[in-house]
């Protein structure tokens, strides 16, 4: 495989070890590597901007690959490739990678991703993009992940996706012999008992904590345009499998356009 320009992002911030692994697996393999990731975690920031304060980017050294050119930025992860797109790169790059994420994306978790939108950013100028979560809150196995991605990219670089189309991989947090194998899923879903601790500050003024607990997914209706028999990113992903999930922006609705235009 050619060297191909690589713009990486995450949510976890530009200190997170999921980026680091994987900008340097990338980079140990021959690939032009630029990151710009938030100067912070910015978990669960969803698709949002920065646009009453200023953005502010600086460069990173020593934590990244040699041969890496990192950007620490003050803002969201949209705002993150937003500003390496237009400002910091001098050529679009050929694909933007978002993760290695701590934790999975799964289901509709991915309305409020971060790590998602960091890509969606790239695929709504017509990059290819994926986004990359390791399914674990804890585990430090992102080598597997971050092999997978160099698998992926040359699949995707022999066979190109068409156009604006974002691919969310997860993977299981496991050691890459124990990986079942890979299974191009549908999004799920995930349901989670919502909770809002109450609690007290040291000036005795309230505040409340989401401390929301995820459950088994739930049963959800057959899609519209897809054969039933392809499982859920959520099931695969419990049966050890790699998912890979193609997603669009668009969001329109197709059965519901189709029956508003009985009456409208």
């Amino acid at each position: 495989m050619q060297p191909l320009n690589l713009l990486l992002s995450n949510d976890d911030g530009i200190f997170a070890q999921g980026v680091r692994t994987l900008a340097d697996t990338l980079a140990k393999a021959g690939h032009h590597v630029t990151v710009v990731c938030p100067d912070r975690e910015r978990s669960a920031t969803g698709h949002g901007l920065t646009l009453h304060q200023p953005i502010r980017a600086n460069p990173v050294d020593s934590i990244y690959h040699p041969s890496v050119t990192a950007w620490s930025c003050s803002g969201t992860p949209a705002d993150c490739v937003k500003l390496a797109l237009s400002a910091l790169l001098e050529t679009p790059p050929d694909f933007v990678l978002s993760g290695i994420n701590q934790g999975s994306n799964l289901g509709t978790d991915i309305l409020y991703s971060g790590t998602v939108s960091a890509a969606m950013e790239g695929t709504m100028e017509n990059i290819p993009s994926i986004a990359l979560s390791l399914a674990s809150f804890t585990s430090s196995e992102f080598p597997t992940a971050a092999q997978f991605s160099l698998e992926l990219l040359g699949d995707l670089t022999q066979h190109p996706l068409p156009g604006y189309v974002l691919l969310n991989v997860n993977i299981p947090a496991i050691k890459p012999e124990q990986v079942a194998g890979v299974k191009v899923t549908r999004q799920g879903i995930c349901r989670y008992i919502e909770q809002f601790e109450k609690r007290f500050d040291p000036r005795g003024k309230s505040y409340y904590w989401l401390a929301g607990e995820a459950v088994e997914e739930i049963e959800q209706p057959p899609h519209t345009h897809l054969p039933p028999d392809i499982p859920t990113d959520v099931q695969a992903i419990r049966d050890n499998y790699i998912t890979i999930t193609p997603l669009q922006y668009n969001l329109t609705d197709v059965t519901g356009v189709q029956k508003l235009m009985e009456s409208w």
